[in-house]
């Protein structure tokens, strides 16, 4: 069954994580996430800083690039200003992520005069509660995907409408990239195979597109080709799952608020394995105890899981909290309501025979979520393997909230099965040390002192080369240690271009009498140590 899409209005904010961070966006400026741009300025494009590149090759592109780390909550919190200027043509507004939101107009466009007429009052009414930060494009067409690439179509840093005729959804996206999809799982192969733009693939058979792609890629094919990214759903809807809680005393705190949250997410999640189904789009809905309260429909590209959906309720609730003095509620949360707008059946998930994600896995990230629920979603904070040459470097800890913690659990598993170290997803670094890295490494590096045999300090030339074997190990108020191994030395000199932060070192691996391994180095004619290995 192929049925037409809903008409839909999407609109789209111009680099919102840049005008989130509150950074001066008329600057070279760049946001990261998991050490990737996800965003960047016009001023840092212009220099080539683009989505995707690594930290080190957009430094490398722009010295004087200004890094933030990507701050989604931030970016919610901003987001609700836009989202109240929306809500002056229609109170059901499907967000996506903060930046992009879409309703459905069949009513708003009759009520307005049309499409056309609807779309420019909507980015007037954004323009305004933008306030100069950015600008906004709105696109109208069948279905939320072809709506939100006619948003994103003319991007020229200009506001402006752009309409899709009713039925003409696949002749607008038959000429674009097939890149816009934005799975690169799918993408990289189809380009391989020759197959460039969304109407190429959406001349594909879709029995061929399932049985050589799979699921996923059949929902990409649907909306190559106009239409909804699942076909319409015939069984019977399954029982209410509605999940609300009366909170007493009211809560003043977000903290609280979720906490609330985590429980109703978890009764949700295990109603919908009871029918085998997962939730893509959900109602949070947040009444206060002076009888105030507000709605938001959350969609989300795959399955909301807890965590996701605790994540939400807690984006919503600081915007709402955050919002100007004649928005903000005035009373504490007595009222959590959760209840799902769209149901679709679990695809589910086949396990290796050995080496795959384990129970353990699970429940330590139900653990994590649940500390997250208690403490805020800034304390807890999960390690990431991260570029570098340094061994202080190449292992970083970022918030949990900003990374999904599943998929890298079960990629992770899937490297152990077929062998792979986790720094193997890694690009080189030359000049890094191979392979063990140290078991510990010192916030704040220990001053040693390294001789040779003959008692003169050993030192390390501009060729790269000691001045002679090392010999012994002197730690301030101990005894010498005599070397009995030692490897290197391994000389550094980065960032050579900026004298700010210019390093020059070079490190030694030294085994000595007392059975440890550490790592050394040496850095303005003093030796220090790093690092301890295992």
């Amino acid at each position: 069954m192929s049925s037409a899409p809903v008409r839909t209005l999407a609109v789209w904010c111009a680099d919102w994580p840049v005008v989130a961070s509150g950074g001066d966006p008329s600057q070279p400026l760049a946001v990261l996430f998991a050490n990737r741009v996800v965003a960047s300025s016009v001023a840092a494009r212009d220099l080539g800083v683009v989505r995707g590149l690594r930290r080190r090759e957009a430094q490398g592109r722009c010295p004087e690039l200004v890094v933030v780390e990507r701050d989604l909550s931030s970016e919610a919190r901003s987001f609700e200003s836009v989202i109240a200027a929306v809500e002056a043509f229609t109170p059901r507004i499907e967000l996506t992520r903060p930046g992009r939101c879409a309703f459905p107009t069949l009513g708003p466009s009759r009520y307005f005069g049309g499409d056309d007429a609807l779309a420019d009052l909507v980015v007037d009414g954004v323009s305004i509660a933008l306030d100069n930060r950015t600008f906004c494009r709105v696109g109208v067409a069948d279905g939320p995907f072809a709506a939100e690439l006619a948003a994103r179509h003319r991007h020229d840093g200009r506001p402006g409408a752009m309409v899709v005729p009713p039925g003409d959804a696949a002749s607008f996206l038959a000429p674009l990239a097939i890149t816009t999809l934005e799975r690169p799982d799918l993408t990289t192969v189809l380009v391989r195979l020759g197959i460039r733009s969304l109407g190429e693939f959406a001349q594909l058979p879709a029995s061929d597109v399932l049985a050589r792609f799979g699921d996923d890629a059949l929902r990409a094919h649907r909306l190559a080709s106009g239409l909804d990214e699942r076909p319409p759903d015939t069984r019977k809807p399954p029982a209410d799952l509605t999940f609300t809680s009366e909170i007493d005393p009211p809560a003043h705190r977000v903290d609280q608020v979720a906490f609330v949250a985590r429980i109703l997410a978890e009764q949700l999640n295990e109603a919908l394995e009871a029918i085998g189904g997962v939730c893509i789009n959900i109602a949070i809905e947040v009444e206060t105890e002076t009888g105030e309260h507000q709605v938001r429909l959350w969609r989300h590209e795959g399955a909301l899981s807890p965590a996701a959906i605790v994540d939400r309720a807690r984006w919503q609730l600081e915007g709402w909290l955050n919002g100007s003095e004649a928005s903000r509620p005035t009373g504490g949360v007595n009222r959590l309501l959760l209840a799902p707008e769209e149901v679709v059946a679990a695809k589910g998930r086949q396990l290796g025979f050995w080496g795959e994600a384990t129970e353990l896995d699970e429940r330590a990230v139900r653990a994590l979520t649940r500390v997250q629920g208690l403490l805020g979603v800034e304390a807890v904070r999960v390690p990431e393997l991260a570029g570098g040459r340094h061994p202080g470097e190449q292992i970083k800890l970022v918030q949990m909230a900003n990374t999904d913690l599943t998929a890298r659990i079960e990629k992770a598993a899937s490297g152990r099965q077929a062998g792979r170290q986790p720094e193997a997803n890694l690009p080189p670094w030359p000049g890094r040390l191979p392979s063990p890295a140290p078991g510990m490494v010192f916030q704040s590096s220990v001053p040693v002192a390294v001789v040779g045999a003959n008692g003169d300090a050993v030192a390390v030339d501009g060729r790269g080369e000691l001045s002679g074997p090392p010999g012994r190990l002197v730690v301030a108020g101990s005894p010498p240690i005599d070397i009995v191994a030692w490897a290197g030395p391994w000389p550094i000199d980065e960032r050579w271009w900026d004298a700010r932060t210019r390093r020059r070192c070079a490190r030694l691996q030294v085994v000595t009498a007392d059975d440890v391994a550490r790592l050394l180095a040496l850095e303005g004619g003093a030796w220090f140590v790093e690092a301890l290995y295992d």
